[in-house]
């Protein structure tokens, strides 16, 4: 297959897709991109902004790959073109309607993204009702390699999908929904609030799996199954978001609600009984039984969200006409490239009037009113032996060791200890080796309470 048959496929694809057929900067990527060029170069061809030319590009791999039913990035956009010339000619694709299918197009990465055959996957139900809409989503290829690995490739049972808030936890299982939901019989996202009581939450699951067999419910029908029995029998992704609402507030992080504690148990049996489905679990906190797993042959796995890279923060500034600042390198590292916090001080910075360069002057952290909302919903779930650490730390210019908490508090090593495991589980602080500290937002939050 060469080129133009390449941009040809990909036009039919994005058209199958969208209604539109390819712009001039998106063939531009195509043609950049199978002659292995770098983000860097095809921009540096087109005359447009290395981030806008990223930006394109990721929108452009997400069609393709919702398309295609297969995860295509920048990295595997020609050898998954090639395996389609090797086993294909263009006679084996056709347009029906609107949408084009594409019959068995081999795994072109197996060793990173080997992914069972859609075509081979009978989607028995999805219930997405309570899935956000993804809305803005900025690069986060190396995460969604990750889980996706994980997931379809190592078959985990139990995944932990930590960070601070704001750092875009949903937003990432959003999109990776998106990518690999149809590898699966069944799907359900449930975000997790009050009412999902243990029983609750069975009941629904169980409700899901008997109204997609169609089954009759009627009292006269033989009981339903017990809920594990569902899952060891159907291949299942299970989304739970917002899982810190299991967790009591005012105590070490991951300690059940005790009207919740029967979760414990529930977890317990997705990770040692046999089974082919997947729980995600999403949260500011996750259950202890969870952190606490760290051998890899384990079908457990923690992903600990961090900050957006710099390309990625740029694109948030761009939309408040900050992309070009010459400080907007510092601004994105001083938020830690949170995207939450970098458009709200972006916000803020836009109403305002004033420069990123007033802003970094003399390493002035702004805390608009809707971030110290955010801010202090985390801060209140901490226990008073947490906040007295981070008031500890929050009097401290750089990193401390524990000797030095030691002597600057009184809380005895074991409290000491304690707490800062749970922050850390919390994702509120930051270990340099032997040596700790708090984001400088956090830290500055503090230090106005």
């Amino acid at each position: 297959m060469n080129l133009k048959e390449v941009i040809k496929l990909a036009d039919d694809l994005v058209f199958a897709r969208t209604g539109k057929h390819l712009n001039d900067l998106q063939e531009k990527i195509l043609h950049g991109t199978w002659e292995d060029e770098d983000y860097k170069e095809i921009a540096k061809a087109v005359n447009r902004s290395e981030d806008r030319v990223r930006e394109v590009g990721m929108e452009l791999w997400q069609t393709l790959s919702q398309e295609l039913g297969k995860r295509v990035t920048k990295s595997n956009f020609r050898s998954t073109f090639s395996h389609f010339e090797q086993h294909h000619n263009q006679s084996s694709y056709m347009i029906c309607g609107h949408t084009l299918y594409l019959t068995d197009i081999p795994n072109s990465t197996p060793s990173t993204e080997q992914t069972s055959n859609p075509q081979q996957t009978r989607t028995l139900h999805q219930d997405l009702s309570e899935m956000p809409e993804l809305g803005d989503f900025f690069d986060r290829t190396p995460e969604l390699d990750t889980l996706t690995t994980w997931i379809l490739q190592q078959r985990s049972r139990l995944i932990a999908l930590t960070g601070i808030s704001g750092i875009g936890k949903t937003s990432l299982a959003v999109q990776l929904l998106q990518q690999i939901k149809d590898e699966f019989e069944c799907v359900i996202w449930c975000s997790i609030d009050l009412s999902y009581t243990p029983d609750k939450f069975e009941h629904k699951l169980i409700q899901f799996f008997s109204h997609s067999e169609k089954q009759d419910l009627s009292p006269t029908n033989p009981k339903r199954l017990p809920l594990i029995k569902y899952l060891q029998k159907y291949r299942c992704l299970i989304v739970l978001d917002d899982v810190h609402n299991l967790f009591c507030s005012g105590e070490l992080a991951g300690k059940y609600k005790p009207q919740y504690e029967e979760y414990r148990s529930l977890f317990k049996q997705i990770e040692k009984l046999s089974h082919p489905c997947c729980f995600l679990l999403i949260g500011w906190e996750q259950p202890r039984e969870v952190t606490q797993v760290k051998s890899p042959n384990t079908l457990i796995r923690t992903l600990q969200l961090k900050g957006l890279d710099l390309p990625a923060g740029r694109e948030i500034l761009r939309d408040y006409g900050l992309e070009e600042s010459d400080n907007s390198e510092a601004l994105i590292q001083r938020y830690h490239g949170n995207p939450l916090w970098l458009k709200s001080v972006a916000n803020l910075i836009e109403e305002l009037g004033i420069s990123a360069t007033e802003l970094l002057l003399d390493d002035t952290i702004l805390l608009p009113e809707d971030l110290k909302d955010v801010l202090q919903q985390q801060f209140d779930r901490t226990s008073e032996l947490e906040k007295q650490v981070m008031s500890l730390l929050a009097r401290e210019n750089q990193p401390v060791n524990l000797a030095k908490l030691l002597k600057k508090g009184q809380i005895s090593s074991s409290d000491l200890l304690n707490a800062l495991q749970s922050l850390s589980r919390r994702c509120l602080i930051e270990k340099q080796e032997s040596f700790y500290t708090l984001p400088p937002v956090l830290s500055q939050y503090i230090k106005g309470l």
